[in-house]
């Protein structure tokens, strides 16, 4: 078992403020939830949609090993729910039960919303705050047309943690999407993002000290 010492936190914080992309969250034509394993995301979305920020959102993903358990018929499907119970109109909503990663979140969601005859010139991508910059990098990549405008709960690294059933847990998936930040443009998935010396540097210090579980395998 990962004994968290304090320094670990540190350098989690050094990649969870990374990960912010610090966008001023405005009105968007359309707004796409990605799938996760927070439903606090959903909840995110109903508020900033009784806040005037969209008219219409796609709720996109499917299961995965990380949210298999917590939201057995889809995360689309439970966050739609979700936000149903707070308030959001059923007709405000899109669904979209397939997507099994980020990319497929874009791309399926722009398609569902051309289906609907939607074109938007920008879109509120609402994620998990660590979440944000694999989001705006793949966006861009995928779907160069729009302008990605970032959203997520306003929270610090030491709130969130405490909302979590396993801080462990938390830091494996942040260093997950780190990596994929710096790793997909190699491969096309998302647009090259610079990442700051420090940040590399705690990522570092957190693999060597075994928070790798979510981390890309060759």
């Amino acid at each position: 078992m990962t004994v968290i010492t304090e320094a670990d936190r540190d350098d989690a914080r050094l990649l969870w403020d990374y990960n912010l992309m610090g966008h001023h969250v405005r009105p968007c034509p359309a707004a796409i939830t990605l799938g996760g394993c927070d439903i606090g995301v959903a909840t995110t979305a109903a508020e900033l949609y009784h806040a005037g920020a969209f008219p219409l959102v796609v709720f996109t993903g499917s299961t995965s090993a990380a949210t298999r358990e917590h939201f057995p018929r889809g995360e689309a499907v439970h966050f739609r729910e979700q936000a149903l119970a707070l308030g959001m109109p059923d007709d405000a909503i899109l669904l979209e039960p397939n997507a099994t990663n980020t990319g497929q979140n874009i791309s399926f969601a722009r398609e569902v919303l051309a289906e609907g005859g939607k074109t938007p010139d920008s879109v509120l991508l609402i994620s998990m705050p660590y979440m944000q910059r694999r989001a705006y990098a793949t966006c861009r990549k995928l779907w160069p047309e729009v302008e990605p405008v970032c959203a997520s709960q306003a929270v610090t690294y030491d709130a969130y943690a405490k909302e979590q059933e396993d801080e462990k847990t938390l830091i494996d998936m942040m260093m997950g999407d780190t990596h994929r930040v710096m790793e997909y443009p190699k491969r096309g998935f998302a647009i090259e993002q610079q990442v700051p010396e420090k940040v590399c540097k705690a990522f570092d210090r957190l693999r060597v000290r075994g928070y790798d579980t979510w981390l890309l395998r060759d």
